[in-house]
């Protein structure tokens, strides 16, 4: 087994890029593939090497770049983290915007914006790529519509009773205001916010708020978003928060997706105003901006701007002769 990698971080946040060396990949749709990959062995072992320790770690991320579901996209991803194939990544999004244009698989003018289409699991997302001087600026892709499945759904705890709002932003996402459970987003508190944010997602996980209208494949509660209001600027409210997603990884960005599913919170409650910005800050102290671009009957469009960066490319083996295989999860 070869595999070669390109190696981004959106925002603090890794992301591995996988174009080939996984295998065939069967399906019509993105959503297709990704129900296959699910069950193929053989295409799971490399999400596993790519993943796990001694080559990823418990927090990695990545995806397989894979065809579009028409002509219309420029290409499809599987999005994937150490327990699996998720549905929505936009801090992966952001990343495979940069990658795309900075490698020449979309053509851009030196500056200016260029539209990179990428059919993700939870449907088609647009990542706008600005460039200045030949160089990516900044990209902010439009994400799924986003909606408020429910407010205030109660929720029993090691640390009491707290109350969680959920939305979708491409994934479900439970919110919880950090103070509630005696806590800020902050490095000090990091393992405590895990704990916490992993033990609201499981207990919101199979819950009649859990489940997509549509597409069964898109159920499950994927994160607990942990947040600090920090106050309303002049152009829009300023927040600081943490996604704990998965079983227990923890975003280093301000969770592309996750900003999305707070985007439609703040805009149903009136916190952000139409014309407005929020500025997400991540629990590192980097920073998304989001704003409501448009309204439909299925929730709100979302853009989500941030910024990528190349750390590096690899060439991943598995000697056959090594007995940690695939490799191992440590925390």
């Amino acid at each position: 087994m070869e595999i070669s990698v390109v190696d981004y971080h959106t925002a603090g946040e890794p992301f591995r890029i996988v174009t080939d060396g996984f295998g065939e990949i069967t399906g019509a749709t993105v959503p297709e593939r990704r129900s296959f990959a699910i069950t193929s062995a053989s295409v799971d072992a490399v999400r596993q090497l790519l993943v796990q320790e001694p080559r990823g770690h418990a927090d990695m991320y990545g995806g397989f770049v894979v065809p579009g579901d028409d002509e219309g996209a420029d290409f499809g991803v599987l999005f994937w983290h150490k327990d699996g194939y998720s549905t929505a990544c936009g801090h992966g999004t952001i990343a495979l915007g940069t990658w795309a244009v900075e490698t020449g698989l979309v053509k851009a003018a030196p500056s200016g914006d260029t539209e990179v289409v990428i059919d993700v699991p939870s449907g088609r997302v647009v990542a706008r790529v600005t460039c200045s001087g030949g160089s990516v600026d900044h990209v902010a892709f439009r994400n799924v519509p986003s909606y408020v499945v429910t407010r205030a759904a109660s929720v029993s705890t090691s640390r009491g009773t707290v109350s969680a709002d959920i939305s979708f932003g491409g994934a479900f996402y439970a919110s919880v205001s950090a103070s509630s459970v005696g806590l800020s987003v902050t490095p000090s508190n990091y393992s405590e916010l895990l704990a916490i944010g992993r033990e609201i997602k499981w207990a919101l996980n199979d819950t009649p708020w859990a489940r997509h209208s549509s597409d069964s494949r898109l159920d499950g509660i994927y994160g607990t978003i942990l947040y600090d209001d920090l106050g309303q600027t002049a152009s829009g409210p300023h927040q600081r928060n943490v996604a704990v997603f998965a079983d227990g990884e923890v975003d280093r960005s301000p969770c592309g997706s996750g900003t999305s599913a707070r985007l439609a919170l703040l805009a149903d409650s009136g916190q952000l105003a139409p014309n407005q910005v929020l500025r997400h800050d991540s629990i590192v102290g980097t920073t998304f901006l989001g704003r409501v671009v448009a309204e439909t009957s299925e929730g709100v469009i979302t853009e989500v701007q941030g910024n990528a960066y190349r750390t590096g490319a690899a060439t991943f083996t598995l000697d056959p002769r090594d007995p940690l295989g695939t490799g191992f999860t440590l925390r």
